[in-house]
């Protein structure tokens, strides 16, 4: 059973292999796999996004472990969901909405069954130690999921608002949703609104011409394309668009059809 994580907490720090040591104390088969522990702090939407992007790529079955907390301690919920894919743990704080707005709930349940935890009274500050991991390696072993806790309605788990992407006369208006390790902008634009033919996107006073990837411009060159992902994307060529553009999450865009 693969177990894929997700987390803000960064690798200076002992928390991630914490965590992996109490799934490997409860589940030693089950095999890690770590997506990111670089998400920016707090930052749910980037949480969002990560998970997104990489739940297609992974084994049937796999349970995502997703540990972006900022209300840890407080009255949020702490949830499993099982999908047609898998399972999803973590706290209810619409880290799991963008795959749950695709794929379809199976179940989903409160984590309130202290014998599946790591102790009957968790840390106010750590539950990805106490309560999620303990979770997910039981999972792995295979503990139903209805024995973690009471069923919830998957219509009442959270979801993040949105800006959504407005078709507009000559194209598309949108906004940046998230921004990676290469200072590249992933805009909520799909690729399938620039399918039918040539485009360019604008933002403020800068103009970007389309192309299909990055070396298609000279180094140090400004450009907008499909991400792998799957969404218009804005990039420098051997640079930084972040940088060189002073991008930021929930910057405007405008899309041009030609």
């Amino acid at each position: 059973m693969f177990i894929a994580l997700i987390t803000d907490f960064g690798t200076q720090d002992s928390y991630v292999g914490v965590m992996k040591g109490v799934i490997a104390t409860l589940c030693p088969p089950a095999q890690l796999i770590d997506l990111t522990h670089s998400l920016p702090p707090q930052d749910l939407y980037a949480a969002r996004f990560t998970l997104l992007c990489a739940y297609p790529y992974l084994p049937p079955g796999t349970i995502f472990l997703v540990v972006v907390d900022p209300g840890v301690g407080t009255g949020r919920r702490a949830i499993a969901v099982q999908t047609s894919r898998g399972f999803l743990v973590g706290p209810d704080n619409g880290v799991f909405s963008g795959v749950l707005d695709q794929a379809p709930t199976v179940n989903a349940v409160e984590l309130t069954n202290p014998d599946y935890w790591r102790l009957p009274h968790p840390s106010a500050t750590f539950h990805g130690r106490d309560l999620f991991a303990p979770v997910a390696a039981h999972l792995a072993r295979g503990v139903a999921l209805e024995a973690l806790g009471p069923a919830i309605q998957p219509e009442s788990l959270l979801k993040l608002p949105l800006t959504m992407p407005v078709a507009t006369a000559t194209g598309y208006e949108g906004s940046v949703q998230y921004i990676d390790h290469f200072g590249n902008a992933a805009t909520n634009i799909p690729a399938s609104a620039v399918a039918s033919g040539p485009w360019r996107l604008t933002l403020g006073a800068v103009t970007l011409a389309a192309a299909k990837t990055y070396g298609e411009v000279a180094p140090g060159a400004a450009l907008a394309l499909v991400g792998s992902h799957g969404f218009v994307e804005i990039a420098v060529n051997q640079g930084n668009a972040q940088q060189m553009l002073g991008l930021k999450v929930g910057d405007r865009i405008h899309l041009t059809h030609l």
